[in-house]
């Protein structure tokens, strides 16, 4: 699933394209997403202008002209491409949106687990996809004795308790393994069982480390790409993750794979503790 690396990314190369720019037909193509895809308010998207294209955690949000806003999440295998209206369809292009410069804009989605809605500017906040949303992992209150409150009488794994949405927004599998290593933390440590100054070292690794990852495009293993279909190169930089039996970057010992819950984590057994 793409993470927030990602997702900035894919917001990033969709504004040379998308801003600035009026839609002129919208075509839905197959509308059973994880939500059933609202062909009308879609079609009332036709005549406005793309004002803004904004991220929250890991969804995209396109700011239209008349106060309208259509969000997109991913899910687990979404892509938005832009293309020329010359390129041959594919299967999976549920979404097909021609803009005024002849350019289109394609949702394409095998697993038809990703999200498309529209909603009114002054609505947005009542969404439940975004009402419980915790901290966006770049705004300066992400601080360790913010972290520090969480963790205490917390009998989650310190892995699982990143990954809760209502705490830091916008973090997956992928990053907060990545980030554990960052910090020499074991993910199967109890979060209560951290320091306050082990709080502060995650509170500064997870915009560090986040940030790097979109430096480089975020990650890609297979379904994820940005808005020229192109692919991200942080899996070549990954410390931990998906590299079980290979040897840690800092030392000469082999990353280790362990199962918490339905998900794998990955760490370093001589750097994490």
């Amino acid at each position: 699933m793409p993470e927030l690396p990602e997702v900035e990314t894919v917001c990033r190369s969709l504004r040379p394209h998308l801003l600035g720019r009026t839609i002129k037909d919208v075509q839905v193509v197959e509308p059973r997403l994880r939500v059933r895809v609202d062909e009308k308010s879609l079609k009332r998207l036709v005549g406005q202008r793309v004002d803004a294209i904004e991220r929250r955690a890991k969804y995209i949000l396109l700011q239209m002209s008349a106060h309208s806003v259509w969000l997109f999440h991913l899910g687990m295998s979404g892509k938005l491409i832009c293309v020329e209206p010359s390129m041959a369809r594919r299967k999976h292009d549920h979404i097909i949106v021609r803009l005024d410069d002849g350019g289109e804009l394609r949702y394409h989605d095998p697993r038809r687990f990703g999200l498309s809605l529209v909603t009114r500017r002054e609505s947005l906040h009542e969404l439940p996809q975004l009402r419980a949303l915790g901290m966006d992992p770049f705004d300066a209150d992400l601080t360790g004795d913010f972290l520090f409150r969480f963790t205490r009488g917390s009998q989650r794994r310190i892995r699982d308790l990143l990954l809760d949405q209502q705490i830091v927004a916008g973090l997956g599998n992928i990053y907060a393994n990545e980030i554990l290593s960052m910090t020499g933390i074991k993910p199967t440590t109890r979060a209560h069982r951290l320091t306050r100054k082990q709080a502060g070292a995650l509170a500064g690794a997870i915009p560090r480390l986040l940030g790097d990852a979109i430096r480089w495009c975020g990650t890609s293993f297979s379904d994820y790409r940005d808005a020229d279909d192109k692919s991200g190169e942080f899996q070549n930089h990954l410390r931990v993750y998906d590299r079980d039996g290979e040897k840690c970057r800092g030392c000469s010992s082999l990353i280790k794979r362990v199962a918490i819950g339905n998900r794998s984590a990955f760490y370093c057994p001589k750097c994490q503790k």
